[in-house]
């Protein structure tokens, strides 16, 4: 039956009316291909080690209140303009050094250079992560450099469908270019609804590889989920990704609680020259499936097979606010961390080009000229000037705790459906 009244013709409506930003439902082979996957079971994708997604009745109430108090939102935010550095597009003009070279331009989007390749992970571009433009969580700092002054990117690597790592403007406007991009499996429906040809599309299950000019990607597993629409059908595969290129290799987390398998990863894809790891975000209200700064340094360690080599650059944080947590609190549990590992770290403000194995790693605590200062006072040092020492107290009038503009940052943060 498929006459106007027929339950598939009302379907097929109802799709049509579809916001565009919820993307789109996998068909056809593509459908087929979810279905034999190994990590599709009994109608949806599963995580490596079981995780719970969202806080649920009690525990999400609870949430609500904790997430609208006005003491809670005005810890959130910034008390000053943000630091966005200033030559971004000056410094990407002359090839790295050392042939690699990351620019974390907020939140989790990356350029990283390497081996003569240009890799853009998660790139999110818009104003918003939502799929409104009037509504849902708005950045904090601009994006240090626009698209379209950016230059080619020879792959563009997305780790999930979330609205804070897959950015329908941001692809629109990639999809006019020559750029191939590597999804996990199922990623490629939303894709190819936004413009993007099912030529220039890498769909990828875990533990498979793709080739694109010379560097090879591998789709490596997370714990996390997906969903963009009204139902979450678990129908899009999440994931983190191992980049390897003739000289250099790095890792991008993506979103993911902390599991065992990290030491997998690195023992067949690592060690890594710099890992990208997710620090921000997290709350004992949804504790498996974002981790915490301790958590993202312990898997740093065991993606480098349990030594502190390489270089870690924290990312989902900073930009837009999707937790509870306070604004500078995945920085500076981040320096903790890493002084407690003895394990290097870069932390560079938005837009600020650094090579992780070249000499000049960014190490300052850039956020303490814009962030309210805590009661007990900044730590002293940083995890590289003293890596394993105690770390002294001190208080505002520190050179380490001050600085910057003090006027309020408007609280942005209203939505957490897609952190």
């Amino acid at each position: 039956m498929t006459g106007a009244g027929s339950p598939l013709s009302l379907r097929s409506r109802l799709r049509s009316l579809r916001p565009a930003a919820f993307g789109a439902d996998s068909a056809g082979e593509r459908l087929e291909r979810i279905r034999r996957s190994p990590n599709f079971v009994d109608g949806v994708f599963q995580n490596p080690v079981g995780a719970r997604t969202r806080p649920s009745g009690a525990s999400g109430l609870e949430f609500a209140k904790i997430y609208f108090q006005k003491e809670a939102r005005a810890r959130r935010s910034p008390i000053g303009t943000i630091p966005v550095h200033p030559t971004t597009l000056a410094d990407l003009a002359a090839p790295p050094v050392s042939g690699l070279r990351l620019t974390w331009m907020g939140h989790s989007s990356v350029l990283a250079e390497i081996d003569g390749r240009r890799v853009l992970f998660d790139p999110v571009w818009g104003e918003r992560c939502s799929p409104f433009a009037f509504a849902g969580p708005k950045r904090l700092h601009p994006v240090p450099v626009p698209l379209a002054s950016l230059g080619p990117v020879d792959v563009v690597v997305i780790s999930h469908d979330h609205y804070d790592h897959l950015d329908l403007p941001t692809i629109r406007s990639l999809a006019s270019t020559d750029t191939v991009f590597a999804v996990p499996l199922g990623v490629g429906a939303h894709l190819e609804r936004w413009g993007v040809p099912a030529s220039r599309l890498r769909e990828l299950d875990w533990n498979e590889s793709t080739e694109v000019a010379g560097i090879r990607l591998t789709a490596t597993p997370a714990r996390h989920f997906c969903g963009r629409g009204l139902r979450n059908q678990q129908h899009t595969l999440w994931a983190s990704w191992a980049v390897a290129g003739p000289e250099h290799r790095i890792y991008h987390s993506g979103d993911t609680g902390y599991f065992p398998g990290f030491r997998d990863i690195g023992a067949e894809h690592g060690p890594f020259d710099a890992t990208m790891i997710q620090i921000g975000a997290y709350s004992e209200y949804w504790p498996d499936i974002h981790m915490t700064p301790a958590e993202g340094m312990r898997a740093h360690l065991d993606l480098q097979g349990g030594r502190p080599s390489g270089v870690m650059l924290p990312i989902h944080w900073g930009t837009f606010n999707l937790a509870p947590h306070p604004w500078a609190e995945p920085g500076e549990g981040t320096v903790t961390a890493a002084t407690e590992a003895g394990a290097g770290i870069a932390l560079p403000r938005p837009g600020q080009p650094f090579e992780p194995t070249g000499d000049e790693v960014p190490d300052a605590p850039w956020w303490r000229s814009v962030a309210a200062v805590p009661a007990e006072g900044w730590p002293a040092v940083t995890a590289r000037s003293a890596v394993g020492a105690p770390a002294p107290k001190v208080g505002a009038g520190d050179a380490t705790g001050t600085g910057g503009d003090s006027g309020k940052t408007e609280e942005t943060a209203e939505s957490t459906s897609s952190a």
